[in-house]
């Protein structure tokens, strides 16, 4: 029964902030909660750092005594090998630190990365359609790594730099408080700089990786139409386009490395200025009799030492604000909405109102569309108030000029995109209260496109029914007449398919889709234009094998060619988002004047200067 729906359709809920985080959210909050399952790992691993900083900061003690045992002429060897000691398991600390830091950071990454993963191919529909994928892709790659230096690396440099200039200041505390002031004015008066300079580093990075991103969603673009771009002869413009992202990278990249050489340098100038200003105010200190030869040794010693932690600090900052600019595109990811009901597990037994539709004695479940509306983000109405049923076990076809609403309705269906109003069901059941996954089990897609995953045929054949035996398999290829092409491959089923099915043509991958969803015996079958790139005799073919599919499903086709719909059971015409009129071939030729003018541009009917009258006219509202 066919309807049309009195009421306006209501207005679309409005996109999120296109993935933005939220104001007064905490990158260094978030990059945290990504180190929160290893806290034990990195915290033993500060802890070898810091015993092996201890090593360091006991030394310049130890050359202390060695000198005042020279001046006293007493024996040396006990502080030579206690120096020597700690030397050698200093650096056997570090070593073993350094690898349980890289190992940490590793299984950070991973985790982050598949995280990202899981959230990206979970994504919904909408979103996917409007975000370059290699964009995305850079997010998983490039972004990742710069959080997982920062949440491992960098941390623990700043923890043990800030730990060790503190352990380092209160020893050189207790050889002259004097030069530790003259230090620490020094030091305070680089770090003051340092805090204007650390923030720049973050928005550079952010930058940067942005145009990374925008790299890979160039690349994604040409790569991905490579015939296309050659046929047209553009890869200058492609070339183009990529360049630009790259330089705007480079500039960016650019920037971020000037300061973090400029970091570098206040780094170096803060370690000899500090030298300098010791050395003086020392130096005079010992002509006055003030400071012993040895303790000024000392103190220098500790000038130089400082070096090292201060080094690390600034190393651990500038890694932060790097990953600190890359954790906001990974949080974005968080943000954007996702489908959360396509993991569910297989259930052993369907509930009762389940087993209740799909035991009936009618068979295959009917389609209802009810009243539906439906408009595209920042678009104008696609459905206008569309009210269908198909019977079980049919064949309904969608006819219609393009724009018309044909491949939404197939898009509704599988829930890709939710209606502003109305509902949809299969078999009584309203698809909006069943879980995504239950919903698309049901349902078997073809689409116009027909894309082929990389990998064998054999691959893409099992896609959605991984447990298929070989003769079920061996079915679906005499249907689709793939047999003979399986039988003249070498590798036969086990034959690579290149990257998006490039080895095959356009009706191999047209069979090659059919037979996948004929292989997942679903209870419902969509085709949208699923023989178009076919010859006349593997149509027929295919037609057979779909008449075939309709004794044990719901079949729904969208047909531009009306020849090979002509004998469905139901013929849908739409316009504008609306059903104009349905009925059979016969029925339609003779009522609805589009359908007449369709099917004679088509020579299916003889041209007429004056059509028979139809529902031209809108329908009442």
């Amino acid at each position: 029964m066919i309807t049309a729906h009195p009421t306006p359709p209501q207005e679309a809920p409005g996109p999120g902030p296109g993935g933005s985080p939220p104001h007064g959210s905490r990158p260094l909050r978030a990059l945290l909660r990504q180190t929160r399952p290893y806290r034990s790992v990195l915290l033993g691993s500060l802890l070898l750092v810091l015993a092996a900083s201890a090593c360091g900061l006991v030394q310049p003690l130890v050359a202390r005594s060695v000198l005042d045992a020279l001046e006293d002429g007493t024996a040396v060897t006990g502080p030579l090998v206690l120096l020597g000691a700690l030397v050698v398991v200093g650096a056997v600390l570090t070593g073993l630190q350094s690898w349980w830091q890289q190992r940490t950071s590793e299984q950070v990454v991973r985790s982050i990365r598949r995280d990202l993963v899981f959230r990206l191919i979970r994504l919904k529909v909408p979103e996917l359609d409007r975000r370059p994928p290699g964009d995305l892709v850079a997010r998983v790659t490039s972004d990742s790594a710069l959080v997982q230096n920062a949440a491992t690396q960098g941390l623990v440099m700043i923890t043990n730099g800030v730990l060790t200039v503190c352990g380092a200041v209160v020893l050189m505390g207790t050889v002259h408080l004097g030069l530790l002031g003259v230090t620490l004015a020094v030091l305070l008066g680089t770090g003051a700089v340092l805090g204007l300079v650390l923030p720049r580093i973050r928005e550079a990075v952010a930058r940067a990786q942005a145009s990374v991103g925008a790299i890979g969603a160039a690349l994604d673009r040409s790569l991905g139409a490579a015939r296309t771009v050659k046929a047209n002869g553009a890869e200058p413009r492609e070339t183009a386009r990529a360049e630009a992202a790259i330089e705007e990278a480079y500039e960016a990249g650019l920037t971020g490395a000037k300061y973090v050489a400029l970091v570098q340098v206040l780094s170096g100038v803060a370690i000899q200025a500090a030298f300098l200003a010791v050395l003086g105010v020392g130096g005079a200190l010992v002509a006055s009799g003030d400071l012993g030869a040895s303790q000024l040794i000392a103190f220098l010693l500790y000038v130089f030492y400082l070096a090292s932690p201060i080094a690390s600090l600034l190393g651990g900052l500038g890694m932060l604000q790097q990953g600190l600019g890359a954790i906001v595109r990974i949080e974005q990811v968080g943000q954007l909405p996702a489908e959360d009901d396509v993991d569910l597990p297989e259930r052993a037994a369907p509930p009762a109102a389940d087993t209740a539709t799909r035991t009936q004695p009618d068979g295959p479940p009917p389609v209802e569309f009810d009243a539906v509306h439906f408009a595209y983000p920042g678009r104008g109405p696609a459905l206008r108030g569309i009210s269908l049923t198909v019977p079980g076990g049919t064949r309904t076809a969608l006819v219609g000029l393009s724009g018309a609403g044909k491949t939404t309705m197939f898009a509704l269906l599988q829930r890709f995109y939710e209606p502003q109003a109305g509902a949809i069901r299969i078999g009584g059941q309203d698809i909006a209260l069943l879980p995504r996954a239950e919903v698309r089990r049901r349902i078997a897609y073809v689409e116009q496109e027909s894309p082929v995953m990389a990998g064998t045929l054999g691959d893409n054949l099992r896609y959605a029914a991984t447990d298929a035996g070989d003769e079920e398999i061996a079915e679906v290829l005499r249907l689709t007449r793939l047999d003979s092409l399986v039988a003249r491959l070498p590798d036969g089923l086990d034959t690579e398919v290149g990257n998006r099915g490039v080895t095959l043509s356009g009706g191999e991958r047209q069979r090659l889709a059919i037979a996948r969803a004929l292989l997942r015996k679903p209870e419902v079958l969509l085709l949208d234009e699923a023989t178009a790139q076919l010859d006349a005799s593997n149509e027929q073919a295919l037609r057979e094998a779909v008449n075939q599919a309709a004794r044990r499903c719901t079949v729904v086709l969208i047909a531009h060619r009306l020849s090979t719909v002509t004998d469905a059971e139901q013929i849908v015409v739409l316009e504008d988002g609306r059903i104009r009129a349905a009925g059979s071939h016969d029925d339609l030729v003779g009522a609805d004047a589009l359908y007449r003018e369709l099917a004679a541009s088509q020579m299916l009917v003889p041209a007429v200067s004056d059509p028979p009258p139809g529902p031209d006219a809108e329908p009442a509202r």
